[in-house]
């Protein structure tokens, strides 16, 4: 067995009622990528966030190579040589790469000896783990997978030899997690220690050496990840047996409920997003569309629902038209039976600073049902805040936490249950499961397809291609902001895939 790089032993850690981890233990070998997976709000991110300084364990001792260890910050963490890349960046976006990578690691007054430092530093990184960034780069103006180097490099600048990394592909495309996988491994090499917390359990298999699953705050099991499956892993973290494939029988469309025409969209700076798209949607399916990120799926999802302006174009709602180019706002067309789930969950769908139950009326919270003459009716949004928590199996049960308070994948129920509860005749979803966890990533499909066979036309949107070919009756396919081709769900990936990098089958072939 290789020594131990870190040694977690009976660590507790509670919020108030919430036991977040109970008795943990846990050992991870140097020199391995060990993955830690779970449900959502099985104390995953708590443990690591112990591990990294952020809190304290009420009891419980860490052991770093050996010795053991007080880590009361992330300061302390740093100089035992642990790193930590979060699933939302911790960058400065107005900052260049080489900025953001000295940030609170800068050794002179005048930055001008840290700056040197740093640029040379970061060429060594750069050729040795194969994490090229240009190091003069506005933050904003880098992808999200470039976004992420910067944040492993800021890591490994500051001498990390155990880098834990929070659901590193939840924003990434397949291409750009392929990528980061390949410098994991490269890490590895190295001789650093890799700690990965995801919900994805091919990529578990794909990249782990160990695996440890945790649920409801309890760690259940530790498996050499050549002796384990993915559905074994799927039952040790819900405690049941998990339908790791949708299960629906054929669409019976109806009538066209939304019709797109001729759209096109323009982002902030000007550029065309969206070119000239039309589609249709009926009454009794799905319609999934698949691309990269980046071409034009989340202008065209904003524009649809009122977020964005379009440029032209015209969009029927159940025969009726709506002016996205001018008058139509997504209050307008709520009142008109479209309900959207937006991708971005904490900028678009929720105030993460409200409680449960005032984010589970917004935008509906002058129905009739939450209203008492002049004002809210506390107990009745209480109520049906309630009402959804069971319904939709939101953790922890409690209507009045702030919704910072719960986890990502309890944080997309929360928005679900407010948009699918609402009985629209028309339901878009943007990445329906991103940071969602098997489970829930189970739960929510049933949903989708339930509300498909009670007549509900419903568009998605996810970058998930395993996602996109099972819930889909038909499958339409983005590239450079214009629909290239529409398949059935049969479709394979590497077809849909050709389609995705703009490369008709033909031309492939020839």
């Amino acid at each position: 067995m290789a020594q131990a790089a870190i040694e977690l032993i009976g660590i507790n850690k509670s919020f108030g009622a919430v036991r977040a981890n109970r008795d943990i233990n846990l050992e991870i070998a140097r020199g391995t990528i060990h993955g830690i997976v779970g449900e959502n709000g099985a104390g995953k991110s708590t443990l690591m966030s112990i591990l990294y300084g952020f809190y304290q364990a009420d009891s419980g001792e860490i052991r770093v190579g050996g010795q053991p260890a007080s880590i009361k910050s992330p300061n302390d963490a740093i100089a035992l040589g642990i790193g930590m890349v979060h699933q939302h960046f911790m960058l400065v976006d107005n900052f260049t790469v080489l900025e953001n990578v000295i940030l609170g690691a800068e050794s002179d007054a005048l930055l001008k000896k840290s700056i040197a430092k740093a640029r040379s530093e970061l060429e060594r990184l750069e050729r040795e783990y194969g994490l090229e960034v240009d190091p003069d780069a506005i933050i904003e103006e880098l992808p999200v997978g470039l976004q992420q180097r910067v944040e492993i490099l800021k890591a490994l600048y500051r001498g990390a030899e155990i880098l834990i990394l929070d659901e590193p592909t939840g924003v990434l495309t397949p291409a750009e997690a392929d990528h980061l996988f390949r410098i994991l491994r490269q890490l590895k090499e190295q001789g650093k220690t890799i700690v990965l917390i995801t919900h994805k359990l091919r990529e578990i298999m794909a990249i782990t050496d160990t695996v440890s699953v945790m649920r409801q705050g309890t760690m259940v099991a530790t498996r050499q990840t050549t002796k384990t499956t993915v559905g074994e892993l799927a039952e040790l973290m819900v405690g049941r047996r998990v339908l790791l494939r949708v299960e629906k029988g054929e669409a019976e469309a109806g009538g066209v409920k939304l019709a797109v025409k001729n759209l096109t969209v323009r982002d902030s700076r000007g550029v065309t997003m969206v070119d000239d798209v039309s589609f249709d949607v009926r009454a009794g399916e799905i319609v999934g569309i698949a691309g990269v990120a980046g071409n034009g799926q989340s202008e065209m999802l904003e524009a649809i629902s009122g977020i964005r302006r379009a440029v032209s174009g015209s969009v029927m709602l159940d025969g009726k038209p709506i002016d996205l180019t001018g008058a139509a706002d997504p209050g307008e067309l709520r009142d008109r039976g479209l309900a959207h789930v937006p991708e971005d969950r904490h900028h678009v769908g929720l105030v993460l600073a409200f409680e449960e139950n005032e984010n589970s009326i917004l935008g509906y919270h002058d129905d009739p049902r939450y209203v008492r003459g002049p004002f809210l009716d506390i107990d009745a949004i209480r109520d049906d805040a309630r009402d959804k928590i069971a319904k939709y199996d939101i953790r922890p049960a409690d209507c009045r936490l702030k919704t910072a308070n719960f986890s990502g994948g309890n944080q997309q129920k929360i928005v679900l249950a407010r948009e699918m509860e609402q009985d629209p005749g028309v339901l878009i979803v943007g990445q329906p499961t991103r940071g969602v966890d098997v489970g829930a990533i189970e739960f929510i499909h049933k949903r989708l397809i339930a509300m498909r066979d009670q007549g509900k036309a419903v568009l998605v949107v996810s970058v998930e291609l395993d996602e996109i070919r099972s819930l889909s009756d038909r499958i339409l396919v983005m590239f450079a902001g214009r629909i290239v081709g529409e398949r059935g769900p049969e479709a394979s990936e590497g077809e849909l895939g050709l389609l995705m990098a703009g490369v008709e089958q033909r031309e492939a072939a020839e």
